[in-house]
């Protein structure tokens, strides 16, 4: 039986495809208020400037590929039941081939009702700009299938049973910083291997960790070697 490989992503997973990051210098944050574009109250207040900012995302995804990192979990799903949980909102880890991602924030390719929650729809790629006036069956605005600041998490209980389950634990990319997942830390068996891939320092209050401090690409093709020289043993 294949040991279950967990997945933590951020950011920093997709930041060599070209993805714009949000929490970085230069990032999205600094040049969009978090207020005006990511939570209810902004899409209240200016709905047309936050589904134009959800399109432009949308839009990027159309010129950027999975990178080396992404390709390399997806390979190793040949050795280990790989399970993906992402903070991240775009769809590379699945184009790369991971059949396992359960997406903590929403997913970008898709909208859901603002009216009914459990209306959620895949976008195909010519129809990436969502408009107002675009609305489910049942008549409601169409709004962003992401999870806004202030909102609740809603994929989170199974974030933290899968990494309950958890014989190898992995962090790609992500300051831990960002609450609830953060705190799925907590939830990782002690005495399993956890790796940290992240070529900036991290700071983390466990002392269990094994850091390889590397972009995502190099830091998965280390990881890998790791991994796969633990199964030969």
């Amino acid at each position: 039986m294949k040991k279950r490989l967990v997945v933590l992503t951020g950011a920093g997973m997709s930041a060599e495809s070209g993805i714009s990051t949000f929490r970085d210098s230069g990032g999205l944050w600094d040049k969009y208020p978090v207020e005006q574009v990511a939570t209810p109250e902004g899409f209240a207040a200016n709905p047309q400037l936050v589904l134009d900012f959800y399109n432009t995302r949308r839009k990027e995804l159309l010129n950027v590929k999975p990178n080396e990192g992404h390709l390399g979990i997806a390979a190793l799903e040949k050795d280990f039941d790989v399970r993906i949980i992402t903070q991240n909102v775009d769809n590379l880890h699945e184009r790369a081939g991971s059949s396992q991602v359960l997406h903590l924030h929403g997913e970008l390719t898709k909208v859901r009702s603002t009216g009914d929650e459990s209306l959620i729809y895949e976008l195909p790629p010519d129809k990436y700009d969502v408009k107002i006036g675009d609305k489910c069956e049942k008549g409601f605005q169409l709004r962003p299938h992401i999870v806004w600041f202030g909102e609740a998490v809603p994929m989170f209980d199974e974030a933290v049973r899968t990494a309950q389950s958890a014989d190898i634990f992995v962090v790609i990319g992500t300051s831990l910083n960002v609450y609830p997942a953060a705190g799925l830390l907590n939830y990782v068996p002690k005495g399993i291997p956890v790796y940290l891939i992240d070529p900036k320092e991290v700071n983390t209050y466990r002392n269990d960790i094994r850091f390889l401090k590397k972009g995502a690409s190099e830091g998965v093709r280390e990881l890998t070697e790791i991994l796969r020289k633990g199964l030969s043993e």
